[in-house]
Parts: structure tokens; sequence; C-alpha cells
């Protein structure tokens, strides 16, 4: 049993792995030939409306299906090991399969239909995933995703009929000619509400920290090229539409402040796993705003490239996890880098990609993004939130890194720390490879002419102002070092807001989802069991039954009743007669 179940692990990592290398090997074709391929399956013609499957293949797809492709190869191959004591692991398997081929489908569908069937496959496969454990937590968690999710794809729902009005659901076809219709703004508009669900931007933050319910292979996956990304793929398809439209400028707004907030609530968090997804959707504000800011090329690189060091980031907590028997608190963790230096040397690297440190992934997007931000004519508000943002970034990191590796170990007195796990070490050295490599060769790919961008010294030099402020001040305050600073920031009241995320969670379940589902409750009472039932099937039941009963009596062949009805009947006649 156990061969079977890791055999199917080998075959699935085997398979993904190779059709990764397909797929860069197209896209390189692609890219070489400025060659896009489109291709249409009509399945069914009803009056006029066709209901056709179509695949989209250019150089993007393809890149992005490569990305997918090689970090769910690495994650199943992870999972041979991490998941080693699931009874069931060929169902984890099978439902991480499910989950990519959901996403297969969101990517190169161009036809708004398959778009929704992916779109909807992802919603319900990351519900089944993060219930996976089956305990209280992950059944809560599992239903705030769900729900959140639920409203972007009831938008998407709308969308799909309101496009009947063009008599074709290809929405590629109508981004160019269309972009002053007020329906196509109307579409448009929802399209940007969807996505903000699925990426999680406010006011539907609170469901990407709860979903770390999941298993940590899961989360590797959700939280870098899957789910949380769909929503800027769509955007990314959708963007000729959404130039200098006004639902844009709100969500520059909404995006801008969805990364600061996860930014601080991450200064403020205990859970390592819980740091790392709010550090996700950092990043997801980053790409939605730059996206909002007409640079989907520029968000779209950011999405790679952040694709791979967040990968690798959630495989090294998922070591640290496992080690620290099941414990994710990380003030019980510390000093791990003399006991497990391989993981904490990925760990290092993959947090340095993320700060931005030049010459891994995350520089060469995060710098270029910044260097837009500052050539741009925003606002000063949108400018700081980016510049903030980033020192938060540092900020948090350089308080993990002070707690996982610099500080004392916590941890009970006996422990069993090793970096022999070979299966997990090699799936992360593909990744590790990965995060130093792929932002230079996706910045020669993605970018057919280079970003010559000339700027002012200091307004040159802000990134790393700001970046070396974010370090000084995350190592101070891990350090207790600041008292009269820490005596501020650890006051209760404010420290309660910036924590639990501004009270979103807070609002999105006991608020929203606790009434809604009350107002569901007492709706199904007063009318499902109430007034239906008295004027709905089962009330008319009940009239025929006494009709029925009352009728039966005449048919009992009783005497009395039959001569009375008899009589009755004779006299009824002779009255007809005299008449």
């Amino acid at each position: 049993m156990n061969n079977l179940k890791y055999s199917i692990c080998y075959i699935s990592f085997f398979f993904l792995f190779m059709l990764s290398m397909v797929n860069f090997m197209m896209m390189i074709h692609f890219i070489m030939n400025n060659m896009v391929i489109f291709l249409e399956w009509e399945i069914i013609s009803l009056n006029s409306t066709m209901i056709i499957m179509s695949i989209l293949l250019d150089w993007m797809s393809l890149l992005f299906m490569m990305f997918v492709f090689l970090i769910s190869s690495v994650v199943i191959y992870y999972s041979k090991s991490y998941m080693s004591s699931e009874l069931n692991l060929s169902r984890f398997i099978i439902l991480v399969l499910l989950f990519v081929s959901s996403m297969m489908l969101l990517i190169i569908s161009p036809n708004i239909i398959s778009i929704l069937l992916g779109w909807d496959g992802l919603g319900l496969v990351s519900y089944l995933l993060v219930i996976y454990y089956q305990n209280l937590k992950s059944y809560n968690a599992g239903m705030l995703t769900a729900l959140s999710n639920r409203i972007g794809d009831v938008l998407i729902l709308m969308v799909v009929s309101w496009m009947l009005n063009y008599g074709s659901w290809n929405y590629i076809f109508y981004l160019e000619f269309m972009k002053n219709d007020w329906e196509m703004k109307m579409i448009s508009s929802m399209i940007i509400l969807a996505a903000m669900t699925k990426s999680a931007q406010i006011p539907f933050s609170s469901w990407l920290p709860a979903a770390m319910a999941a298993p940590t292979p899961v989360s590797a996956l959700v939280h870098s090229s899957t789910l949380v990304t769909a929503g800027v793929y769509l955007l990314n398809r959708f963007n000729y539409l959404l130039v200098d439209t006004l639902p844009l400028k709100i969500l520059l707004l909404m995006s801008g402040l969805t990364m600061f907030m996860a930014g601080i609530s991450a200064n403020y968090e205990f859970d390592l796993k819980k740091i790392i997804a709010l550090s996700t959707l950092s990043q997801l504000g980053l790409m939605m705003s730059i996206l909002s800011m007409g640079l989907p090329d520029l968000a779209f690189f950011h999405l790679l490239t952040h694709a791979m060091f967040k990968a690798l980031l959630f495989m090294c907590a998922g070591v640290i996890i496992h080690l620290m028997s099941d414990m994710q608190d990380i003030r019980f963790m510390g000093g791990i880098s003399i006991y497990i230096p391989l993981t904490s040397l990925c760990m290092n690297i993959s947090n340095m990609a993320l700060c931005g440190v030049p010459f891994l992934a995350g520089f060469y997007s995060k710098d270029l993004i910044l260097e837009m931000v500052s050539f741009s004519n925003l606002n000063l508000m949108v400018f700081f939130l980016y510049y903030i943002s980033t020192g938060l970034t540092m900020f948090y990191t350089i308080r993990l890194t002070m707690y996982l590796m610099v500080n004392d170990f916590n941890l009970i007195s006996v422990y069993n720390l090793y970096d022999e796990d070979y299966i997990m070490l090699k799936s992360m050295f593909i990744l590790l490879l990965m995060s130093v490599v792929s932002g230079s060769f996706l910045s020669w790919m993605v970018f057919s002419y280079p970003y010559m961008i000339y700027l002012p010294f200091n307004l040159k030099m802000m990134v790393i102002y700001v970046s070396l402020m974010g370090g000084l001040l995350g190592y101070l305050i891990s350090n207790m070092m600041i008292h009269s600073m820490n005596k501020f920031i650890q006051t209760y009241n404010l420290s309660s807001f910036l924590s639990l995320m501004w009270f979103m969670p807070n609002l999105s379940t006991y608020g929203l989802s606790y009434y809604f589902l009350n107002f569901g409750q007492n709706l199904l009472k007063i009318m499902d069991m109430g007034w239906s039932e008295i004027y709905g099937g089962y009330g008319m039941m009940k009239i025929v039954k006494k009709y029925s009963i009352f009728h039966g009596v005449f048919e009992m062949n009783n005497l009395k009743i039959y001569l009375f009805s008899f009589i009755l009947w004779m006299f009824f006649v002779l009255l007809m007669l005299m008449m």
C-alpha cells in the first residue's frame, strides 16, 4: 500500500515536471516567433448562442503554466515526505492535481464560461484542502474561505449573463473596440470586484491568513502561484478595458491599503505560517496596485518571481514546523541555523529575495516597480504607501530572521533537530535555484525592450533608504532595544487593532457571515417551514386529505347514507320534472 501511494507521488512529480519543461520550450518558441495560437471547439449551439470551448496559447499563458507546473511538481515531491504519515496520501495528491487542473483551465481560456469553471473549481478544491485536517479551526477557516470566494463566483456568473448581449462569451475579442461601452464598464467593474475577492484585497482580506489551516504543501502551492494570483492574472487579461476607469482608481487605493495593512499585521504576528501568509497578502497588494497603474507586464513579472521564493519560504516553514513537533509559534524557536543549516540557508535566501536584495529574483521586479512608481505622476499618499510597505517588508523579515536564527532556542529541553530529510531538501533546492536566477532570465524574456528609468539620486536610492531603515527597526525591536517605542507599539488598544488586521476577520466572521447565516436560518424557519408549509404543498395536502376522508365516508356503502342520498336525488329529479 505504501509503495502505491509513493508511486502516485513520483508519477505526478515526473509528469508535471515534464509538462513544465515542454511549456518552457513552447514559450521560448512563441516569444522568438511572436506567435499566438487560438483554438475553438463548438460544443453546442442553441438559439444562435454557441457554447464554445476556447484555448488561448500565447507567451503569457505558457510561461504562467510552466511556473505553476514546476511549483506543483516540486510541492508533490515535497509532500511525499511531509505527508508520509497521512493514510490517504493518494487522496491528497488527487486533490492537488484537481487544483492544478482548475488553474490550467483558468489560464488558457479566453472564454468567460471556461474561466467560471476554473474559478469555481479553484474555490471548491481550496475549500476541500483547507478543511483537510478536519478540526473545528479548519472548518471555520474553510467556511470563511468558501463564503469570501463565493462573492467572486457570483460576480463572474453575472458577467456571464451580461455578456449574452454580445452574442459570444469570448471576451478577448471585445477588449479593444468596446472600451467606451457602458455595458463593458459594468462588466469590468464586476471583474475587478471578483479579482479583489480571489486575491484577498481589502475588504476581503481575512480569508487568506485563515486558509493557513491547510497542510503546508498546499499553502506553498496556493499562496504562491495558483489561487491568490488568479485575480491578478484575470485583471492582466482584461487590462485593456480597465485603463483610466474609476473602479481601477478605487482598486489602486484598496490594494495600497492592503499592502500597508498586511505589512503592519505581520510585525505583530507570532504564528510562522501566518507571517508568511500576511507577506503574501502584502505582495498581492503590490501586484494589484501596479496593475491598476496600467503596467500589467510588470505585475505579471512580479507575480512569477514572487511565486518562486514564496513557495520556497512555505516549504522551509514546513520543515521547521515538522522539526518543532508541530509548533508554529516563533517565540519558541531560535538558533536553528546551527542545527539545520541547509534549511536555514534556503529560508534566508528566500527571505532576501522577498526583501529585494540585489541580484536575487525579487530585486528585478520590486526595484523596477518602485522606480516606475517614482517615475509616475501619482499623488503623495500612494507614493508613501508603496515605500512604507517596502520598509515594512524588510521590518518583518528581519524580525522573523532574528526570532528563528539568532535568538535563543526556547522549546522543550529534549529536542531532535536534523537536516537529513533529503526529499524535502531536494525539492527546496530546485526552488532555491529558481529564486536566485528566475528574476534575471525573466527580465530578458517578459520585456521586449529594456526599461531605462532616469531619476534624481535620492529618489533612485529611496528603495535602499527605506529597506535599511526597516531592517534596522526590525533588528532593534526584536531585540527589545527601543523600550519607549515598544511601550507605545504594545499598548493594548493599538496593538489589538493592528495585529487583528484592522478588525477585518471579526467583521467578516461575526459581522457579515454570522448575520447572513442567521438571516438565512430565520428565513428557513419563517418561509420554508412556516408560510410555505401552510400555503404550499403541505397545506394543500392537508386540505385534500380532509376532503378525501369526508368523501370516503360516502363510499363506505352505509345503507342509511345511501337511502338518504337516493331519496335526496329522487326529490331533485321530481322537482325538475314538475318545473
